[in-house]
C-alpha cells in the first residue's frame, strides 16, 4: 500500500509515554503521536532518523504520526494500524496462497463473544477467521513477537482454537513490518504465556502464517513467507 499523505524525516528525541514522542523536524522540537503501544526500544533511540506521516486533523493534539524508524540501515514500520490494511490488500490480491479460495472478505467480525480481524468466506460459504499481528522486533534478521507482554494476544490465540474446534477455519498471520527477515519465533523471554498459547494453537490445527514486507518511507507491501520456528 502507498501512503497518500505527506511524509517527512525527523530526528527522534524521546518517548515519555506509549502514545507520545518528541522529535526534531526542521530544527524545531515537536510532539508527535506514536501509533504503537509496544516498546520499540531498539528502534526509537535518541538521534535516530524516524518517519512522520502528516495527518492535519484539526481535532488532534498532534499534527504527525511517527510511523517508522531506522535501525542502522533497516527501515522498520511501527504503525500498528498498518498490518490489517496490508493484509486486507493482500487477501484481495490473492497473495496469501492458502487463503486464495476465500473471495469474500469482511473486517472486524465476531465469532461467539470474540472479535477477529477478518472473517473470510469461500464459494461454499465455508468460514475462516483470521487474526493479524504486526511484528517490529528483530535481532540480526531474527524476528519475534511480542515485544511487550500481551494478555489480549494470548486471548486471541485461545479463541482461535475454539473457532477451529467448531469446524471452521482459523489462523493467525504475523506480518513482519520490515524486509529481509530470516525467521520468526514467539518471544518466549518476553511473554511465556503467549508462546505457550501459540504452540497450543498450532497443535490444535490453527494455521500460523508469517510474511515480511517491502518497506520504504512511502509504502509498505507484503513480500515473502518467513520461516516459523516454534
Amino acid at each position: 500500500m502507498v501512503f497518500n499523505k505527506n511524509i517527512y524525516c525527523a530526528e527522534f528525541i524521546k518517548r515519555p509515554n506509549r502514545f507520545q514522542a518528541y522529535v526534531k523536524l526542521n530544527n524545531e522540537e515537536i510532539m508527535v503521536h506514536v501509533p504503537n503501544t509496544g516498546r520499540c526500544k531498539e528502534i526509537l533511540v535518541p538521534g535516530t532518523t524516524v518517519i512522520l506521516r502528516e495527518e492535519n486533523n484539526p481535532n488532534r493534539k498532534t499534527k504527525y504520526d511517527l510511523i517508522a524508524g531506522y535501525k542502522e540501515d533497516k527501515l522498520i514500520n511501527i504503525d500498528s494500524h498498518i498490518p490489517n490494511k496490508v493484509v486486507y490488500e493482500s487477501l484481495k490480491e490473492g497473495k496469501i496462497e492458502k487463503l486464495r479460495e476465500y473471495k469474500n472478505i469482511f473486517r472486524e467480525k465476531t465469532f461467539g463473544k470474540s472479535r477477529f480481524d477478518f472473517k473470510l468466506l469461500n464459494e461454499q460459504n465455508k468460514e475462516y477467521y483470521l487474526e493479524v499481528k504486526g511484528v517490529t522486533f528483530e535481532d540480526d534478521g531474527y524476528c519475534m513477537f511480542p515485544d511487550a507482554p500481551t494478555e489480549r494476544g494470548k486471548k486471541h490465540l485461545l479463541e482461535l482454537i475454539d473457532v477451529k474446534n467448531s469446524g471452521r477455519g482459523a489462523g493467525v498471520l504475523f506480518l513482519i513490518q520490515m524486509d529481509e527477515a530470516k525467521s520468526f519465533s514467539p518471544y518466549d523471554a518476553m511473554d511465556k504465556a503467549f508462546t505457550e498459547a501459540l504452540r497450543k494453537a498450532y497443535r490444535s490445527g490453527v494455521d500460523i502464517f508469517c510474511y515480511d514486507c517491502k518497506v520504504s518511507k512511502n509504502y509498505i507491501n507484503i513480500n515473502k513467507k518467513v520461516e516459523i520456528i516454534l
